[in-house]
């Protein structure tokens, strides 16, 4: 069942929290799920009864998880007091750089630990872990693969946390699978964390930004319905894997990978082989500029999907919007780029 809570993270002194608020709408059991149009929290729509009840209690924080409870949703509010909704990126981003940190501050990062994230996935995690001396680990999309890092270096090595850009994290190795309410009181604990240290979660976005440099993530879904359909995908990452671009919206490529054939081409034509468990159909072209934009047919619907990044300088907070804009302008040069 769809479930938003609530909470002003009034944070106590033995570490639990009060004024904790459910959507009484959203906790009868149907498995219509009456009051959204998708219990996916990945669709802005599902936070909606949540933001109001947050609205009305003056909450600091929504937080939504899906029918399986393994992916969640963050709402937060925003310098002006509005609604903001995280995308998976931020969160994950987010999660990494608070367990990071974290560890650091308590003395616990002894050399031996690593991050996993998803290939799809911000690259803004791989600059926070280089800067704090963190293993980070990219694996195929699919939980699967975090967990089989996990099992590939038990014992030897400490997984400290691992995500995906489509609102799944799983921040300790107790579980093998994308965890919400593992992520729930994490996400809780950033935020009671940062409102101890007079600030809130849209500020430590924005303090993340500041020192990492800002990202723009955006996916697009190219519905082909049926065979007709299904053998147009086919077609178009035949022609993207024959006749790679070379220019994304004005960004010039300088590295292609293809991971069914498990090849990397550099700015010079050379070709260096990419070392992962299997094959997969997913294509990636990097920029100079650090753009990053990923294709791969969806493994379930009838669809391909196109991940991009685009990169830029925050030098203050009061940036994050034109940045936000210049970033969906570059995007739109990008998609056609590809012909979308």
């Amino acid at each position: 069942m769809e479930q938003d809570v609530s909470s002003s993270l009034r944070h106590s002194a033995h570490g639990g929290f009060q004024n904790i608020h459910v959507v009484p709408e959203q906790m009868v059991i149907d498995g219509n799920f009456p009051t959204v149009v998708s219990p996916n929290p990945e669709n802005a729509e599902a936070m909606t009864l949540g933001m109001k009840l947050g609205t009305k209690l003056n909450a600091d924080l929504v937080i939504a998880s899906d029918p399986d409870a393994d992916r969640l949703a963050i709402v937060c509010r925003n310098s002006k007091g509005e609604w903001e909704i995280l995308n998976g990126n931020q969160t994950c981003m987010m999660f990494s750089w608070y367990i990071i940190a974290n560890k650091k501050k308590l003395g616990q990062l002894k050399g031996n630990e690593f991050l996993v994230k998803t290939i799809v996935t911000t690259e803004l995690i791989k600059k926070i872990a280089d800067k704090n001396g963190v293993e980070l680990r990219d694996c195929y999309t699919g939980f699967k693969w975090i967990a089989n890092e996990i099992r590939v270096s038990e014992g030897v090595k400490k997984y400290i946390g691992g995500g995906e850009e489509s609102f799944g994290f799983l921040p300790f190795d107790k579980v093998r699978d994308k965890d919400s309410p593992a992520s729930i009181c994490l996400i809780c604990e950033i935020a009671a964390w940062a409102k101890d240290n007079g600030k809130t979660l849209y500020d430590l976005l924005m303090d993340i930004y500041l020192e990492y440099g800002f990202s723009k993530e955006v996916t697009v879904n190219v519905v082909r319905p049926g065979k007709t359909g299904a053998d147009e995908i086919k077609q178009m990452m035949t022609n993207f894997r024959d006749n790679p671009p070379t220019d994304l919206g004005g960004s010039k490529v300088v590295v292609s990978k293809d991971f069914l054939k498990l090849e990397q081409t550099n700015a010079d034509g050379s070709k260096t082989p990419i070392d992962m468990p299997d094959k997969s159909n997913v294509l990636q072209w990097f920029c100079d500029d650090g753009t990053k934009v990923s294709v791969r047919p969806s493994g379930t619907e009838p669809k391909i999907k196109f991940y991009i990044e685009v990169k830029d300088t925050m030098k203050c907070e009061g940036c994050y919007e034109r940045c936000s804009e210049a970033g969906l302008e570059k995007v739109e040069g990008i998609k056609k780029s590809l012909g979308l």
